[in-house]
């Protein structure tokens, strides 16, 4: 397999949730429709949650553990959700390609919002900073 997209949405979840994804199926789209997935099925609050306990496990599991952030993650299902709220698809691949900026420009969508570097902060790293620039709607 070469691609998150080549399984189904409950695959996919359970698979990511189990650790059994192989890390480079966990792209960026991914990250996104692992959003998309949980905000659907659990609303936005649990939804970030819940995506930043199963991230940071994949992490640990997969890695050292010092790739995720928090902020990063929490922002993404914000943004996701801003979208999802202006959306008419019922699939994910439908909806990323209505929302194709969320996947080709999403550090400028953050920029919008954040004049600091949530990338390379280190409380960005472990706990949510809101925005300084634009509040998430």
């Amino acid at each position: 397999m070469t691609d998150h997209s080549q399984l189904s949405d409950k695959e996919f979840e359970a698979l990511f949730e189990k650790g059994d994804l192989p890390p480079p199926l966990f792209s960026h789209e991914a990250h996104l429709r692992l959003a998309w997935l949980y905000i659907n099925k659990y609303g936005v609050e649990e939804a970030a949650a819940k995506t930043c306990q199963e991230i940071k496990l994949f992490d640990h599991l997969h890695g050292k553990g010092d790739k995720f952030n928090t902020t990063v993650s929490v922002a993404a299902i914000k943004m996701v959700h801003h979208f999802i709220k202006k959306s008419e698809s019922n699939d994910f691949f439908t909806f990323i390609k209505e929302f194709p900026r969320l996947k080709t420009s999403f550090k400028e969508l953050l920029h919008q919002h954040y004049g600091l570097d949530i990338f390379s902060n280190e409380e960005a790293k472990t706990s949510f900073i809101e925005p300084d620039l634009l509040p998430f709607d």
